[in-house]
This record gives structure tokens, sequence and C-alpha cells, in this order.
């Protein structure tokens, strides 16, 4: 889960970091820059972080049609993690 989280605010960051750089190049060659367009880095870093979800949800496999079986100990310690099986 916090690997999720962690991504959707790399996405959200994007257009900061994006205006960040571009910012600095335009000022080393001299260019008049403006206020920060805070309203449009927000919208843009909201439209990566949906397009993700959306992607997620048209992208994410199918397991209906699947059995979980829980995590299980084995004798020697070990531990299988939680997994789908078909049926």
């Amino acid at each position: 889960m916090l690997r999720i989280l962690i991504s959707r605010l790399l996405l959200l960051a994007l257009p900061f970091a994006a205006y960040y750089v571009w910012r600095k190049v335009a000022e080393r060659t001299g260019r008049p820059m403006g206020s920060t367009p805070w309203a449009w880095l927000v919208a843009a870093g909201c439209l990566l972080v949906v397009l993700s979800l959306v992607a997620g949800v048209l992208f994410h496999t199918d397991n209906r049609s699947e059995v979980y079986v829980p995590a299980q100990a084995q004798p020697g310690g070990a531990v299988v993690p939680g997994h789908f099986e078909r049926r």
C-alpha cells in the first residue's frame, strides 16, 4: 500500500519538478519569468494521478474466477504468501 501511495505522490509532484527544471533552464538563458502557475501545476498533478487510477482499473487483472489461498506456515518455518489459484 505504501508503494502505491508513494507512486501517486511522485505523479503529483512530477509537474512541479518539470516546472522547476524548466524555470532553472529559462533563468540561465536570461528569459524573464513570471509568477509560478500553482493552479496549473496542481491541476496537472491531479490529472496524472487520476489517469493512473483509471489505468489501474482498466489494466488490473480480474480474479473473480479464482480462489484465494491464504498464507500458510511450512514445517521448516518458511511462510508461503497468500495467492490466487484457478478453479
